[in-house]
């Protein structure tokens, strides 16, 4: 549903899920903060769309920059509602092969970014909204910040990481201040995050040049094989999910959904086997079950393990 009082603050506008979102939130009225590198690019759509978009200058590994953007959204709109934290880059290459301050640049870029958007988003909701009005906030991660794979490693140690502190952040806003949240994991969508200027492709490390080493293979498949996800389609999802009762996480495109199911399967399956090992760490006298329902129930943070445990 969509809604003209609501504000949206989006990151990476410039392209992909990020523009697509933006064009089709002032297409239909709606006000948005739409923070890029460059907000020359959206000059056309200032233009259109005076009254609704404020087109504003965000690097988000600057946490001067993101607390900048957030109060230049209050100025002008009185109000954030929604928080699409989406910014992001591509970052292809071995373990081995990645140069450091890459790998770190990364972090710096696809976590803290993040997080200090978070941190500033969820002061404003429930300190600059109506008091009890809160606000939705979405993290961006991917099917590889649950299933990671050859190539990038990098790239889902900072979705692993976000989607981690997602999950605690969440966990630690008081009802009453109706902050909610969601991840976000798209698989492959049709967007630059693959071979254009938000990818960076490192050479393969001298030890994985064989043709049929996992690194080798995955790399011959990269920026060839169609993509299944539509930017505007992935758009809209994330609309519709802003008026539900959110999860904490969605696959978005349907190889994300079974990539994610299968490894979950999988993780489940490894815990039915192996758990005579992990039963056999326990103190003498200590029974793992009860220390769960003693000891854990009632912090408020395991209310998935209680009903589990109680079904």
């Amino acid at each position: 549903m969509y809604s003209p009082n609501r504000v949206w603050f989006i990151t990476g506008t410039s392209s992909g899920l990020g523009k697509a979102l933006t064009d089709l939130l002032l297409a239909n009225g709606e006000r948005v903060v739409a923070t890029c590198r460059n907000p020359a690019t959206h000059d056309d759509l200032s233009a259109q769309y005076t009254n609704q978009l404020l087109a504003y200058k965000l690097d988000v590994t600057k946490e001067d920059e993101i607390k900048a953007a957030f109060s230049a959204g209050v100025e002008t709109f009185g109000r954030i509602d929604v928080v699409v934290n989406n910014a992001g880059i591509g970052l292809f290459g071995e373990l081995e092969a990645v140069p450091e301050e890459d790998a770190r640049y990364i972090m710096e870029l696809q976590y803290w970014g993040p997080i200090h958007v978070m941190k500033e988003a969820a002061r404003i909701f429930r300190e600059i909204n109506p008091q009890g009005a809160g606000g939705r906030l979405f993290n961006v991660s991917t099917v590889g910040g649950y299933r990671a794979n050859p190539t990038l490693s990098y790239y889902s140690a900072s979705k692993f990481a976000l989607e981690a502190s997602t999950q605690s952040f969440l966990q630690e806003m008081h009802p009453s201040w109706n902050i909610k949240g969601c991840i976000l994991e798209p698989g492959g969508f049709r967007s630059e995050w693959v071979t254009g200027h938000n990818s960076r492709v490192v050479p393969p490390h001298p030890a994985y040049t064989d043709p049929s080493n996992p690194t080798s293979l995955f790399r011959q498949a990269h920026g060839r094989i169609p993509f299944l996800g539509d930017p505007v389609k992935m758009a809209k999802a994330i609309i519709r999910l802003t008026d539900l009762s959110l999860p904490l996480r969605v696959q978005l495109g349907s190889e994300s959904l079974f990539l994610v199911r299968m490894q979950a399967q999988n993780t489940l399956a490894d815990t039915e086997k192996w758990e005579w090992i992990s039963h056999s760490t326990n103190a003498d006298h200590m029974d793992g079950e009860n220390y769960v329902k003693q000891y854990l129930m009632g912090t408020g943070a395991f209310e998935d393990v209680d009903k589990s445990m109680s079904g």
